[in-house]
């Protein structure tokens, strides 16, 4: 089942993703979709409402290098366990909204990635009940002021910025991310294609390692590292990141201000 949530004429609600006689509609969710729910057999069309981003999260946790190509790319030794850090929520944006380019940096790059969302309060959780606490998987855009990364040891501003974390356009809840097509295109040239399959530490390796040391919430998001051929972004481009059996995420670059 396909998640989303989304705003029409001031109301906010969540909405599984159907297809109707006309196009895709949304059947509007009773309650938040992470515990057991009722479809209320309300449905408007998706053309007519404007998406936000999927999840209502407390964290998003991301991991960095998890790709030997794109760790080769940048000058980058592959760690030997997963390599965490954060993104605040307020980074996050939805599905047509724009990436706003800081003003203190020159040098803005895409980084498409698979997120994960959290659908259970959970800690330290084994390998075996890694899938038991996802509700689902969701296209990503690890934006990043490359040469604030480059500059400062610590990435809050590069990879924590408002609009950095493009997410959606909706969360999969049924889907099997062993080996997923990974597509970044801007401007409708394709500049990073991969696979899940190419992940250094695996979803579970990623989930066991984080939970050992805090608890995670449902609509928490992990960000589970980008393929090679991260590029320069510019005001006025447009970037698309396409994951295989979700959908594409889809962000126009514009001026801050």
């Amino acid at each position: 089942m396909r998640i989303a949530r989304f705003s029409i004429d001031g109301n906010v609600a969540f909405g599984a993703v159907e297809e109707g006689p006309d196009g895709l509609v949304l059947d509007i969710i009773k309650g938040i979709p992470y515990a057991d729910f009722e479809l209320s057999g309300v449905k408007v069309p998706l053309a007519k409402v404007r998406l936000l981003p999927p999840v209502i999260g407390n964290k998003i946790v991301a991991f960095g290098r998890n790709y030997a190509e794109h760790a080769k790319e940048l000058g980058n030794e592959v760690p030997d366990a997963p390599f965490a850090f954060f993104k605040p929520t307020t980074s996050m944006v939805g599905d047509g909204d724009p990436i706003e380019y800081p003003g203190f940096s020159n040098e803005l790059h895409h980084e498409a990635e698979l997120a994960v969302v959290i659908g259970r309060m959970c800690r330290e959780v084994p390998r075996e009940r890694v899938k038991d606490v996802i509700f689902g998987y969701t296209c990503a855009n690890d934006v990043t002021a490359r040469d604030v990364q480059k500059r400062e040891k610590q990435w809050a501003r590069a990879k924590g910025f408002d609009s950095s974390c493009p997410i959606g356009p909706w969360v999969e809840t049924e889907l099997d991310p062993s080996d997923l097509a990974i597509q970044c295109t801007v401007n409708g040239e394709q500049r990073q294609l991969g696979s899940t399959s190419q992940m250094i530490h695996s979803i579970e390796d990623l989930i066991v390692n984080i939970t050992e040391a805090m608890t995670l919430l449902p609509g928490d998001v992990i960000l589970t590292g980008t393929p090679a051929g991260v590029g320069p972004l510019n005001v006025g481009d447009e970037v698309a990141v396409t994951i295989q059996g979700i959908g594409t995420l889809t962000n126009k670059v514009i001026k801050r201000g």
